[in-house]
């Protein structure tokens, strides 16, 4: 599985602070009784996990994810935190060998849109779900994305990061496609649902929040692989990034994004 974003201290930062600015329209809904045993699939670099943690006292969770040194970041961040009640593992999740049927909940955040076989993966997912037990599923879907003012160099900038995932076989729209997915994979869907964030000057905190921690770094995340391939011209990718960066500042500026949230039951 090939992670178009990297693994760098800003890619972490940005994950980090992702998750503090949409941790109610992610997480809202869902709760996990204590005693549960629950998993999170690609836990990354566990700023999902500490949420998990503090909104759901009392459960026992295991964060897994395929990168060990994500796992290793995890471990120190969440343990600073104080939390005892999680364990940490270096898995992938489509050669896994833990316990079937062994969880009540998986929770799944940002990873189906970095997967080969999404369906697979659900099933492979399933397999360790009690009778009974639900999966959430939470993906972001880059279609959906639109702004003001909108640049030519921005919107090349934009479809950088939508082309370099397509090239490497993954869903970069995979939000909207949620239902069928968890339908394919044996799964009684319970609902899928858009989480859309729309910000603008009316609340600055706001706009700066989704536009210069979310949106700017996650597209600049994939330079690299967006250079390397040349799916856009440097001069451009870098005013495209200044031209995304600069809708905070702008009194015109807005943004719109959505991402996709469903949770289904294992048959």
């Amino acid at each position: 599985m090939s992670y178009v974003h990297g693994y760098t201290d800003r890619e972490t930062r940005r994950l980090q602070e992702q998750s503090l600015i949409l941790e109610e329209l992610l997480h809202g809904g869902t709760f996990y009784e204590p005693g549960s045993r629950v998993l999170e699939v690609g836990c990354g670099v566990g700023a999902q996990t500490l949420i998990l943690l503090r909104r759901n006292p009392g459960i026992q969770l295991t964060a897994a994810d395929i990168s060990e040194e994500s796992v290793r970041q995890a471990r120190t961040n969440v343990e600073t935190s104080g939390y005892k009640n999680v364990s940490f593992r270096h898995e992938n999740i489509m050669e896994n060998d833990m316990e079937p049927g062994f969880f009540d909940h998986v929770f799944v955040c940002f990873v189906l849109e970095h997967m080969d076989d999404p369906v697979l993966a659900l099933r492979k997912m399933g397999s360790l779900i009690r009778e009974g037990g639900t999966i959430t599923v939470i993906e972001g879907d880059h279609g959906s994305g639109c702004w003001t003012p909108e640049t030519a160099a921005s919107r090349a900038a934009w479809e950088g990061l939508v082309n370099s995932q397509r090239q490497l076989g993954h869903d970069p729209d995979i939000g909207r496609r949620l239902y069928p997915l968890l339908k394919d994979a044996g799964y009684r869907v319970e609902y899928v649902e858009p989480r859309p964030i729309y910000a603008d000057r009316s609340d600055p905190d706001l706009l700066h929040g989704v536009v210069n921690q979310i949106i700017t770094p996650m597209v600049h995340s994939a330079e690299r692989y967006v250079l390397e391939q040349r799916l856009v011209e440097q001069a451009a990718w870098k005013q495209g990034l200044k031209d995304l960066s600069s809708i905070s500042s702008r009194e015109e500026g807005t943004f719109f994004y959505s991402w996709f949230k469903g949770q289904a039951t294992r048959c």
